[in-house]
């Protein structure tokens, strides 16, 4: 092998797949193919998983293992709640971008630190990842378009994920509307220990459908806000519908709210369905003195906001 090709081989790629949160979301009734209709705001943070990947002649497989991000000690995350097979987005993404690419097989180590089934997209960051590391270790020609076309194609979310930074998420969330941050913010995400059921929320959407009357308004609101460059705040109040349908857990939601307002953070939001909530934390306040004056024993992580999705390194 000459030198050349020695060096311009790629033994794997690595990347930081990047959590999101929704600063705003609005529900909208129940579509004729299943789906409703959203509006979000979309942004990236700095929480994230690692994912490898390696070439193999053929067939995937994926390693997955945990690590507990919080900044407040924790149980960690169980390897098994993550979906494994053809349940896993990952493997999922992948089979998708072979099918399309014709691509022999790859190899996954993830490293999970984004909490699953808590609104913060961890699933479909490391989704987004998969597909474009497949992109880059075989060195597929790919315009946006067509990889934006397979994210939607994995789910929902996937597209953001692809593109990340700052956007306003419409129809199921897969069409986007790239947007300036104002200037960048810090926050606190909390993880309680209950959980909430996606699919069960948007059932309790549809069984209370005068929770979607102000739906129009909240589109042309959500829409207002994305004509200019996004203040975080302004965002926030646009507030989370999902937050109408919390059912027996309204009370828990509540007192988590009012624990972290009582610890300085500002305006705190359930992100997506949940049952992340997170808070803005006010400039020139240390995350330290937040955590010392936090009263509860919810894991709690400190992010910032990042203008970009993922970030990638080449294993050579």
């Amino acid at each position: 092998m000459s030198r050349r090709a020695a060096r311009g081989r790629i033994r794997g790629v690595r990347i930081e797949a990047r959590a999101k949160l929704n600063l705003g979301l609005a529900v909208g009734p129940l579509r004729g193919d299943g789906f409703h209709d959203l509006a979000t705001i979309f942004q990236s943070i700095s929480l994230a998983d690692t994912l490898e990947v390696r070439p193999r002649r053929r067939g995937f497989t994926l390693q997955v293992r945990s690590v507990d991000a919080a900044d407040r000690r924790g149980a960690g995350m169980p390897v098994s709640r993550i979906p494994r097979g053809a349940d896993n987005l990952v493997l999922r993404a992948a089979h998708l971008a072979a099918e399309r690419w014709s691509l022999p097989g790859a190899a996954f180590r993830l490293t999970k630190r984004i909490p699953s089934a808590a609104g913060l997209g961890g699933g479909s960051a490391d989704a987004a990842a998969a597909i474009i590391g497949l992109q880059r270790l075989y060195r597929v020609r790919a315009p946006i378009a067509e990889r934006m076309s397979l994210a939607a194609a994995v789910g929902s979310d996937v597209p953001f994920a692809m593109l990340g930074g700052t956007a306003l998420g419409e129809g199921r969330g897969e069409r986007l509307t790239s947007l300036t941050l104002e200037q960048p913010f810090r926050a606190i995400v909390a993880m309680p220990r209950w959980k909430i059921s996606t699919a069960r929320a948007f059932q309790r959407l549809d069984r209370h459908k005068y929770l979607l009357t102000g739906w129009k308004s909240k589109l042309r609101s959500a829409q207002s806000i994305a004509r200019d460059e996004v203040r975080a705040r302004d965002a926030m109040r646009l507030g989370n519908t999902f937050e109408d349908v919390l059912g027996d857990r309204s009370r828990a939601f509540a007192s988590l709210c009012g624990r972290l307002r009582a610890s300085g953070l500002e305006h705190p939001r359930l992100t997506g369905s949940g049952s992340a909530v997170f808070g803005i934390v006010p400039a020139g306040l240390p995350f330290g003195r937040v955590v010392a004056s936090f009263v509860g024993d919810e894991r709690l992580f400190f992010v910032r906001s990042r203008s970009t999705s993922m970030q990638l390194t080449m294993i050579r």
